[in-house]
């Protein structure tokens, strides 16, 4: 019962760990798929553009992607029409983690045969991939509806409404694959995430206790109890946690990651450094990582590495409001006002709720001389943690427990 009880709580502050991360590089393992065929507009006279089609679909399928692209821009050249041409481009785009590019092919794709379930499953996928969650579910929603046996479909679309706090639908996406899935512990993650914040105690106590008999000894859990203990500031049990989760797989993805925000915050830069490393060797292409570099070198008074590192991970993300922050603080540092001013815009319009932003924000409009506004600012900004700190109090009287054994007088 105490590990029960244990787990739920940790399961319970896990939410907001940089998931979407984590399941993106899960959903990431399966490529999206090309397709077959030549298209409604093929055509079979002498300038046949089969053969290429053919050519296009081995050089794909053997990972060589220039070849591949040649092939279907020669399909193209002699089928203007051809969806599935377009289609496979958008796949090599995908591939390349080209994300406009994709898109853009995909949709000319949809347009030439849009009764085609293949590509729109292709275009959820590009949107999942790039974070646009909410984009990504009516494609997937569509996919599904007309195959209800898509495991890929269903998964991604669980996630989308999960990530997009549309947990009661997310549910119902994800449930019917249980049968399947139930010995996997990031499926039984992403379904206890939905259970805990749909409020649906029966469904959370039920994977909880998949959870502790199908992931007690995998890398995976101790990579999710690292996280919680981390969330909870219990650094050393995270370390520990984390390590172990290395130990058991070195391979394992975002560990280098999540142990370097550990060491971090023990004050071991060095060590966090090290790991920052590693996952950019592993993922050069992570924001993530570059975002947390950032704050490392900030913190040790490195701001032109720390600039640059908020830069890379901004390259990566253009929607990372940490970095923008990041970014907005040493900017102020440095007298660069109006710059900092700009990155702070940016990271209230991506998140405008973003832990002391609006605190920066007035601080940097007063240095400006702009007072008036910088009141309003600061003012919004007291309310706002007012707020927050009356919903902290509210949850600590829901949470007291009587102690009358403490009180009670030796008889």
């Amino acid at each position: 019962m105490r590990t029960k009880i244990r787990i739920s709580c940790i399961c319970a502050s896990i939410l907001g760990l940089g998931v979407c991360s984590w399941f993106a590089r899960q959903a990431g393992a399966q490529h999206a798929a090309p397709l077959q065929g030549g298209g409604a507009g093929a055509t079979t006279e002498a300038r046949d553009p089969a053969p290429f089609f053919a050519q296009g679909q081995s050089a794909l399928q053997r990972g060589d992607l220039e070849a591949a692209e040649a092939a279907f821009r020669r399909v193209l050249a002699l089928d203007p029409r051809s969806g599935a041409a377009y289609s496979n481009l958008g796949v090599i785009a995908t591939r390349r983690k080209e994300w406009d590019k994709a898109i853009t092919l995909l949709r000319k794709a949809e347009t030439l045969e849009p009764k085609m379930t293949g590509i729109r499953l292709n275009i959820g996928l590009v949107e999942y991939r790039r974070g646009n969650y909410g984009a990504a579910m009516a494609p997937l929603a569509s996919v599904l509806h007309e195959q209800p046996d898509s495991e890929q479909a269903r998964y991604l679309l669980g996630m989308c409404q999960v990530f997009t706090k549309h947990y009661d639908e997310g549910i119902k996406v994800l449930g019917p694959l249980w049968p399947k899935r139930s010995e996997d512990v990031l499926y039984l993650y992403l379904m206890d995430i939905a259970a805990v914040e749909s409020g649906k105690k029966d469904l959370d106590e039920k994977i909880l206790k998949q959870m502790i008999a199908v992931g007690g000894g995998t890398p995976e859990f101790h990579l999710i109890l690292g996280k919680a203990y981390l969330k909870r500031g219990e650094v050393s049990e995270s370390t520990a946690e984390l390590e172990q989760a290395l130990a058991l797989n070195p391979q394992l993805p975002f560990i280098h990651l999540n142990l370097g925000i550990a060491y971090m915050r023990s004050g071991e830069d060095e060590r966090a450094e090290a790991e920052f490393q590693k996952e950019i060797a592993v993922d050069p292409d992570l924001a993530d990582t570059y975002d947390q570099l950032g704050e490392l070198y900030s913190r040790g008074k490195k701001d032109e590495e720390a600039e640059k590192a908020f830069r890379e991970a901004l390259r990566r993300d253009t929607k990372m409001s940490s970095s923008y922050e990041g970014l907005a603080k040493l900017y102020q540092k440095q007298g660069k006002l109006e710059a900092a001013l700009k990155m702070i815009d940016a990271a209230l319009r991506l998140d405008p709720e973003v832990q002391g932003g609006h605190f920066l924000r007035g601080r940097i409009l007063a240095q400006l001389g702009r007072q008036k506004e910088a009141r309003v600012e600061l003012a919004a900004a007291r309310k706002a943690l007012d707020a927050q700190l009356g919903k902290e109090r509210a949850k600590r009287e829901e949470n007291r427990l009587p102690n009358p054994e403490l009180t009670r007088q030796p008889e």
